[in-house]
């Protein structure tokens, strides 16, 4: 005995060994927008953006591909942040009044953003928390302080990197003021600003108008701007000599630097939008340019009553005066000046505003609109599911989308090309290049085109009429407010191979598409599909279908649709299937399933699976949840319409509105324990009202009626554990056209826990599971094994099992729910390999409702690791996410952001990048040696190099 422990001991030592080999799990990078933005920074010298948010992150952007992130322990929101100028620290203010050191520190030719001190301002002994409370923060020039003013009026200077206060240097109120303001509180500083052409010289401006030019060598005033009006912001002008002040009323002001104390009154006052009172300008700047007038760009200072919910930047220069008008609030804004243009010209106006990074070209005719390579808003209109595929043929990456694709890659190709697509609920698919660091979009498609939908063409206030005054023009592309919620997108899947793109919605529509290089005119024409078939007794209290278009369709270049499949009744289509070889789309509700023969145009099958008992299948998706979004969407459209017609109307606040709604839906999907993927569902897996609903489709090759001829199959599960299997009959490819599909049932499983059957393998002689359709066709895949038998996986909510083929009889099975009530959530295929060895082997990966990850190995079903990766809480980041088929996935961190994660030693997608001070003048980034296949399976290591120059304005 003691013989054969030992062996079975090195056994397990070298299975142990094996699965370090293959699996590691590792946060890598996060795509998207940051969730809550709170504080925007930014370094001209190491050519770095800095955005903090809400929750104490703070991420860190320099040319595509180099990123960081800090988390502060302090769950407290980010207020500020500033470089050092021309040093590669940082400091942050966080709302609990803490400031906080980062620094970019190499290591191993890596640079990693570290925090290396934090600081809270002591102040005198029993003075009141107003005296220390931090209100603006001057990182000087110099590079070794920091002027803090707060509160109470005082002004605090501070040694860094190191954070020593300079007690002797710091600047009392008292010392300043008594002999112009006598005993009237000056209350906090609002500003502080270094003279351009003098660093030894300080502004600083208290929040009830007085402004003070203070010497820092000498410890004293020089001169006093006595302003009237409540302080908002202020900007010094390159000169050195004038300064502008924005005020609380809506107006700037104008003062000038000459020595003479007091200076009483402004130069001169301007209220841009003035006449009726005014919001506040809460951020003024004046950039010169070498052509004609400066730039003037200041946000807000909108007339309140009409406009007063605008969130709006207004830039002018010379006769040229714009109102950018967001679809969100204002966090900051900053002028760039790019290299190539020469000195001290204004290129672009980067904007942070809540949902999204817009950058405006000042350079070019109209002031257009930059496309970002990164901080892409995902959430433009919010995300309801994802789709990824691997390795695509260059022959589809490379078909000319013109007009449709928005921007071109500058990275070095990475040798293996991945799509992530997005479908969203306005109806809309996005196309993003998942191949590396960066989120790059790609390509849009719409599906709005081709429906009538209750969009009001009063809505579009895109357009400002001629002479309108203020003079709007709508930036960004955040749109919250779907137009019909029935347009959302649920399914996705594209063949990769032929092109043929299918995607479902959520009231029953299934469109099937083709690439076209040329924009086509066409019409689209339904097959409606009646899936309760016959059944009596049963009547949809849900939403109406969508109705088609009449007349022919003009769509642009890219994805077309040739076919729509409309289920009766309109249900969420909870599950498709794409067979691009046999040309047929298999689809799902929660009233039954069928497929559509895409080539002859017409519907071969369907089957109901609703149970006489599933009453509530019948009441439509969460109709409390849809009943206050619609009357919420409607509320909107009243607000956009009487801004439309009478431009006078003070609203509700929309942050309000949009926080209830979120809150309703939060509601909603807790009861229901599923998605936002899912989130218009109807089901709910422990509720038995829901046994019909479909949950998973799946083409297969195989052995279904006899063990000696294999037939084309379509096998789907259900929520209440069923199976169903169908043989079909595909003609031969010359009869294709002619000769119709034929389907017949071949068999059904039930599985005794009655458990929703979430995924379907069919495994060949090898234990390996079946090709995609086409993969062999084009030589990126060995065919099936037809000898040896084939075996069905069944994956439910619960157990793994595994059944022989054509028999199906059981064979073994994995339980999970042994472990605390675990319920499999997500599962896709994954094939895993060493770094060190060409072979790979599929398993099959797991997320359950705990938000741990599980690797089981193919054909033996054992559970190989575990890791955890989402909060359980987190019930919408669990529901969204997606594998890739090398052991990678993605899933929603926060309504904007993809948290990417691998489970692979050899695939891992993450940023490496080395930042140096300006000294070096260099900027490096030697991103991600990627460990990837080619998608001909020649392992290669990959690095970006990249090579930054810097500028130092």
């Amino acid at each position: 005995g003691t013989m054969k422990r030992f062996r079975r001991h090195g056994h397990e030592s070298q299975r142990d060994k094996h699965k370090q080999d293959l699996y590691q799990f590792n946060k890598t990078v996060e795509h998207g927008f940051p969730h809550q933005p709170s504080a925007l920074g930014f370094s001209p010298s190491l050519q770095l953006l800095a955005i903090g948010t809400r929750l104490g992150a703070i991420k860190l952007y320099g040319t595509p591909g180099v990123e960081f992130m800090g988390l502060h322990d302090e769950n407290a929101a980010v207020t500020q942040v500033h470089f050092l100028p021309k040093q590669v620290e940082m400091v942050t203010l966080l709302d609990d009044n803490s400031l906080h050191m980062w620094t970019l520190r190499a290591h191993n030719g890596i640079s990693e953003l570290l925090e290396i001190g934090r600081f809270t301002l002591s102040g005198p002994p029993g003075a009141p928390p107003s005296v220390t409370r931090v209100t603006a923060v001057l990182a000087h020039s110099s590079g070794e302080l920091l002027l803090l003013g707060t509160e109470g009026g005082h002004v605090f200077v501070v040694e860094v990197p190191g954070f020593r206060e300079l007690e002797e240097n710091n600047i009392i109120l008292k010392c300043i003021l008594y002999d112009y303001v006598g005993r009237r509180n000056l209350e906090c500083v609002e500003a502080l600003h270094e003279n351009p052409l003098n660093p030894r010289q300080v502004l600083i401006g208290y929040s009830r108008g007085l402004m003070v030019l203070w010497d820092l060598d000498r410890q004293r005033p020089i001169q006093h701007f006595l302003g009237t009006q409540q302080l908002e912001s202020v900007w010094w002008m390159e000169d050195g000599v004038n300064i502008l002040s924005s005020h609380s009323d809506g107006s700037y002001c104008q003062w000038t630097v000459t020595g003479e104390d007091p200076q009483t009154e402004p130069e001169n006052q301007e209220m841009p939008y003035g006449a009726f009172p005014c919001k506040a300008i809460s951020k003024i700047i004046q950039v010169p340019s070498k052509q004609g007038p400066p730039f003037l760009i200041f946000s807000g200072g909108m007339p309140r009553a009409s406009y007063g919910d605008r969130h709006c930047i207004s830039v002018i220069h010379s006769k040229t005066h714009e109102a950018l008008d967001f679809t969100s609030r204002i966090i900051d804004f900053f002028e760039r000046c790019f290299k190539k243009h020469s000195f001290g010209e204004p290129s672009a106006l980067v904007v942070l505003v809540e949902e999204e990074l817009v950058v405006v070209d000042l350079q070019s005719e109209g002031w257009p609109v930059i496309q970002t390579p990164y901080l892409v808003p995902l959430h433009c209109s919010a995300i309801t599911c994802s789709h990824h595929v691997s390795s695509i043929p260059l022959k589809l990456w490379e078909r000319p989308f013109n007009s449709c694709f928005f921007n071109s890659n500058l990275a070095p190709d990475p040798p293996q090309r991945d799509l992530l697509l997005t479908g969203h609920e306005d109806g809309t698919v996005r196309f993003w290049d998942a191949s590396g660091v960066c989120l790059y979009p790609m390509y849009k498609l719409s599906t709005a085109g081709v429906f009538l939908t209750d969009a009001d063409p009063n809505d579009n206030m895109n357009q400002g009429s001629e002479g309108e005054w203020p003079p709007f023009r709508k930036v960004g592309c955040f749109d919250p407010y779907s137009d019909d919620p029935r347009l959302g997108i649920q399914k996705i899947h594209l063949c990769k191979y032929s092109g043929y793109l299918t995607v479902a919605g959520t009231a029953g529509q299934i469109l099937i598409m083709e690439l076209n290089d040329e924009a086509a005119e066409q019409m689209v024409e339904a097959t409606v599909v009646d899936l309760l078939h016959g059944q009596e007794g049963f009547r949809w209290k849900g939403q109406a279908r969508l109705d088609v278009r009449e007349e022919p369709v003009l769509f642009p270049p890219g994805f077309q649709p040739f076919a729509l499949v409309q289920c009766q009744p309109p249900a969420v289509v909870t599950a498709i299937a794409l067979h691009s070889e046999w040309k047929l789309v298999a689809f799902g509700t929660s009233h039954g399933f069928g497929f559509y023969d895409y080539h002859q145009k017409n519907n071969i099958m369907v089957k109901c699976t609703l149970n006489p008992s599933d009453q509530m299948a019948m009441e439509g998706p969460l109709s409390r949840v849809k009943s206050i979004k619609k009357s919420l969407r409607q509320s909107f459209r009243r607000i956009r319409r009487s801004r439309v017609s009478m431009r006078k109307h003070h609203t509700t606040n929309a942050a309000k509105l949009q926080e209830i709604n979120a809150r309703l839906e939060a509601e909603a999907l807790q009861e229901m324990e599923l998605a936002p993927v899912q989130r218009k569902i109807e089901a709910r897996s422990s509720d038995d009202s829901f046994t019909g609903l479909v949950r998973t489709l799946y083409f297969a090759d195989t052995f279904v009626s006899d063990s000696s001829h294999s037939t084309p199959s379509l096998w789907a599960g259900t929520n209440g554990g069923a199976v169903f299997a169908y043989v079909l009959r595909v003609p031969s490819l010359e009869r294709r056209a002619e000769d119709p599909v034929v389907a017949h049932a071949a068999k059904e499983i039930q599985l005794m826990h009655r458990a929703p059957v979430v995924g379907l393998v069919v495994l060949d002689g090898k234990g390996a599971p079946l090709p995609e359709p086409l993969e062999v066709a084009h030589d990126l895949s060995r065919s099936p094994e037809m000898h040896g038998s084939h075996h069905l996986l069944v994956v439910s909510e619960e157990q793994f099992k595994l059944f022989t083929l054509p028999k199906v009889s059981s064979k073994s099975k994995l339980k999970l729910t042994a472990v605390d009530g675990s319920r499999v959530r997500r599962v896709g295929v994954a094939w895993f390999g060493s770094r060190t060895d060409e072979q790979l082997e599929s398993s099959l990966v797991v997320l359950t409702n705990q938000g741990e990850l599980h690797v089981i190995s193919l054909p033996s079903i054992k559970m190989m690791v575990h890791y955890p990766c989402i909060r359980r809480e987190d019930v919408s980041g669990i529901a969204s996410c997606v594998f890739t088929k090398y052991g990678q996935g993605f899933y929603l961190m926060s309504p904007s952001e993809f948290e990417r994660f691998s489970l692979s030693t050899r695939w891992v997608v993450e940023p490496r990048c080395l930042v140096e001070a300006p000294l070096q003048m260099r900027l490096k980034n030697p991103s991600s040696p990627v460990h990837r296949d080619q998608p001909d399976g020649v392992p290669t290591e990959h690095r970006y190099e990249k090579s930054i120059k810097n500028n130092i304005n």
